[in-house]
């Protein structure tokens, strides 16, 4: 990953929801393939990968699944990385890791096993609400100083609204979101979906102290989701 906030949006089940994020800036990618609103089945994500420019980083993400099973759907499914969301030990991780490219792992806010990220040989550990998972906003405090701010991404409850707030508090390496850029489970709305990336890099820039015409367009074309 850039040195830039690293922008996610998760909980994908559609190919247009994934070329959208994209259009409006996103880094990565994620399906759920755990128990959800927003469950999609291995084959389904493979398609949808296949579309997908090759720089965007593709991520699974996983809930108390048996470790052979995370990497092999993430191989069949052709992804860059998994995302650990559940209660996987330090020796799980660290199995699933040594197979893959890239593991995130999550932990809820506040929980002291956070003090032995380093046991699990994750390459960043993502800090959510009380209830990975359930889009609740927790106390940002408890994310402060958890692990060194380049390898901490945030998530629970962001939406446009406040994922500026977040960053400025917190300057973690990445956000992460998935209902609040929703119409519906499972379905993006366009306008949030800007709005929240928007909202974060705006917010990257002004911590960061840069000049915003230094983020602006490239010689380079963007990525049209509609060139098809």
């Amino acid at each position: 990953m850039s040195e830039d906030l690293f922008v996610k949006i998760c909980g994908i089940t559609s190919e247009a929801d994934a070329l959208l994020s994209i259009s409006f800036g996103a880094d990565a990618i994620g399906f759920i393939f755990a128990p959800s609103a927003r469950q999609i089945s291995v084959q389904m994500a493979a398609d949808i990968v296949k579309r997908l420019p090759p720089e965007i980083l593709t991520v699974g993400v996983f809930r108390d699944e048996a470790p052979q099973r995370v990497v092999e759907a993430v191989q069949l499914a052709g992804l860059r990385a998994a995302q650990l969301h559940g209660h996987e030990s330090a020796q799980e991780t660290a199995w699933v890791r040594a197979r893959l490219p890239m593991v995130i792992k999550v932990f809820p806010a506040g929980d002291p096993t956070i003090s032995r990220f380093e046991e699990f040989g994750a390459d960043f550990l993502m800090v959510d609400g009380p209830n990975p998972g359930a889009g609740k906003v927790f106390d940002w405090k408890l994310a402060e100083g958890v692990v060194d701010p380049t390898r901490l991404i945030v998530s629970g409850g962001l939406r446009p609204d406040n994922v500026a707030e977040a960053v400025a508090h917190l300057r973690p390496a990445g956000v992460d979101v998935d209902s609040g850029v929703e119409s519906s489970p499972g379905r993006k709305d366009p306008m949030r979906l800007r709005d929240f990336i928007v909202n974060a890099r705006a917010a990257e820039v002004e911590v960061e102290g840069r000049d915003p015409l230094e983020s602006g367009p490239t010689d380079e074309e963007p990525y049209d989701w509609r060139d098809r």
